[in-house]
């Protein structure tokens, strides 16, 4: 999987996480920490499934959630028209 940002979309970082604006749009959508985190995983280059495990490394018992967020997290990215997977 490459997950990669649309072409008029821009990564802030902020003290909470990041804000990405969508220029075509002029909407912004903010992503807390835990969000942020998620979002770089996967624009590494990084599955759904590795940004999860990546998340819960110290934290096992919490990798089912994890990958319940991640999924749900990208959907919504990918829905917004701010990433691309191909």
């Amino acid at each position: 999987m490459n997950c990669t940002l649309e072409p008029d979309v821009i990564v802030t970082d902020v003290e909470d996480g990041v804000v990405l604006l969508d220029q075509r749009t002029g909407r912004y959508w903010q992503l807390n920490r835990s969000g942020a985190a998620t979002l770089r995983l996967l624009l590494d280059g990084n599955s759904a499934e590795e940004a999860a495990q990546a998340l819960t490394r110290n934290r096992p018992e919490a990798a089912e959630r994890a990958r319940t967020d991640v999924r749900a997290l990208l959907q919504s990215l990918v829905k917004a028209r701010l990433v691309v997977v191909s």
